[in-house]
C-alpha cells in the first residue's frame, strides 16, 4: 500500500515537470503559425517571392546580352550579378532593401515550415524529404539576401571567385576532393529533382488554390531550365574534385557561359535564359498563391 502510495506523487511529478517543456513547445509552434498565416507576414513572403523572381529575370536578361550582344565581361548571369544589375537602377538601393527583407522573410517562413510544416504529408520520410527541403531553401534565401545586402555595402564578390575560393579551400584538407567530388554530386541529384519537378509538376504542391495552364507551363519550363543549370554547376565541382583544379569550379555564370561556349551556344543559352525568365514571371503568379503548411489541421496526403 504504501509503495501504491509513494508511486501516485512521483507519477504526478514527473507529468509537471513534463508540462512546462511541452507547453512551450507548443506555445513556440503556434507562434510561428500565428507568424506566417498573419496579413502583414503574408504581405512580406508576396514581396519576397516577387523579388526572388525578379533576381531570376535579371539573371535571364544578362544571359541574353552574352549570348547576342557580348556584354557580360563585367557582368555575372548569376544572383549576384542581377543584384548588381538591380543597384544600378534608380532607387536601386530602396529596390535592394526591399528585396533583402522580402528575401529574409521567406527565409524565416520556410524555417517554420521545416521545424513545423508540411502537416499534409504523411508522417515518416515523406515529411521528413519536405521539411529537408524546406531547409535547404531557407539557406538558399538567406544566401541571395546576404549577397544583397553585400552588394550595398559595395562588397560584393565574383559568384565564381567565391566558389573557386572554398573549392580551393576545401581540397586542401584530408579528403578535400572528394567532398567536393559528392558536392558536385549532390547539385547534380538536385538538379535531376528539379527537373523531375518540373515534369511531374511537383512545384504545383507549393501553391495554394488553382492557377492557369499557362502559370503551370511557365513552372514547368522554368523548373526544368533551372535543374539543366544546376547539372551543369553540379559537373564543374566534380571535372574540379577529378582533376584537382578549383578554378574548373564554378557557379551559375560558369554554367551558362560553359553552354554559350558549346556548339550553337549562342542559341542554347537563350533558350536557357529564357527558360529563367519563364521562372521568374512564374514567381510572379506563385507570390498570390503562396502554400503555408503549417496548419496542423491540413489532411496527410497518401
Amino acid at each position: 500500500m504504501t509503495n501504491a502510495g509513494n508511486s501516485t506523487p512521483r507519477s504526478g511529478a514527473a507529468e509537471r515537470v513534463k508540462d512546462p517543456g511541452a507547453r512551450a513547445a507548443d506555445s513556440a509552434e503556434q507562434a510561428g503559425q500565428q507568424a506566417i498565416t498573419s496579413r502583414p507576414f503574408k504581405v512580406l513572403l508576396t514581396v519576397g517571392l516577387i523579388a526572388y523572381g525578379v533576381v531570376h529575370i535579371l539573371i535571364g536578361w544578362i544571359a541574353l546580352q552574352i549570348a547576342w550582344i557580348g556584354r557580360g565581361k563585367g557582368q555575372e548571369a548569376s544572383q549576384k550579378g542581377a543584384l548588381a544589375e538591380m543597384a544600378q537602377q534608380p532607387f536601386g538601393v530602396v529596390l535592394l532593401w526591399i528585396t533583402v527583407v522580402g528575401l529574409f522573410a521567406l527565409a524565416v517562413w520556410q524555417l517554420i515550415e521545416a521545424i513545423w510544416g508540411h502537416r499534409d504529408r504523411p508522417a515518416g520520410f515523406k515529411r521528413i524529404r519536405k521539411r529537408l527541403g524546406s531547409v535547404g531553401r531557407a539557406v538558399s534565401y538567406t544566401v541571395i539576401a546576404v549577397a544583397g545586402i553585400a552588394t550595398m555595402r559595395g562588397t560584393a564578390g565574383s559568384g565564381n571567385s567565391s566558389e573557386e575560393s572554398w573549392s580551393a579551400r576545401l581540397m586542401s584538407v584530408t579528403f578535400g576532393r572528394l567532398l567536393v567530388i559528392a558536392i558536385g554530386v549532390a547539385i547534380v541529384a538536385l538538379g535531376v529533382r528539379l527537373i523531375r519537378g518540373g515534369i511531374k509538376k511537383k512545384f504545383t504542391d507549393d501553391l495554394a488554390g488553382g492557377v492557369g495552364p499557362g502559370v503551370v507551363r511557365l513552372g514547368q519550363v522554368g523548373y526544368i531550365v533551372k535543374g539543366i543549370a544546376f547539372i551543369i554547376v553540379g559537373g564543374l565541382f566534380g571535372w574540379a574534385g577529378i582533376s584537382y583544379d578549383p578554378e574548373k569550379a564554378g557557379g551559375i555564370d560558369d554554367a551558362l557561359r560553359t553552354v554559350h561556349d558549346a556548339p550553337f551556344g549562342a542559341v542554347l543559352l537563350t533558350l536557357m535564359a529564357l527558360g529563367l525568365i519563364c521562372f521568374g514571371v512564374y514567381c510572379f503568379f506563385w507570390a498570390t498563391h503562396p502554400k503555408v503548411s503549417t496548419d496542423t489541421g491540413a489532411a496527410p496526403r497518401r
